[in-house]
């Protein structure tokens, strides 16, 4: 069983920065893909981030150029550093990572969430 942790979130002013972590526990053999979703009261839960283990990643357009995710293979740990933060930018974020058992199955992990808000 694995569980997955987030930290970083709170109360930011527009313009702002916040940085994400999201740390990996248990019965590990590997991890695949990491990501960083997102959702807002009333919205649909939208991806964000999401980086490949060999560090490829893509972003949703929303954020592009403001956010950077990245990874720390050895620590299982995902991050999400965030700038120039908007207000529609307010939600909770959630990491999920493709986590591979000593079975060799992978199944997806996900994180409870961590609340940014954005407001001045």
């Amino acid at each position: 069983q694995v569980q997955l942790v987030e930290s970083g979130g709170g109360l930011v002013q527009p313009g702002g920065s916040l940085r994400l972590s999201c740390a990996a526990s248990g019965t590990i053999f590997s991890i695949n893909a990491m990501a960083w979703h997102r959702q807002a009261p009333g919205k649909q839960r939208e991806l964000v981030a999401h980086i490949t283990h060999g560090g490829n990643t893509n972003y949703a357009d929303s954020v592009k150029g403001r956010f950077t995710i990245s990874r720390d293979n050895a620590k299982n740990k995902v991050y999400l550093e965030m700038n120039s933060l908007k207000l529609e930018d307010s939600a909770v974020y959630l990491c999920k990572m493709g986590v591979v058992g000593f079975s060799g199955v992978e199944y997806d992990a996900w994180g409870q969430g961590t609340q940014v808000t954005v407001s001045s």
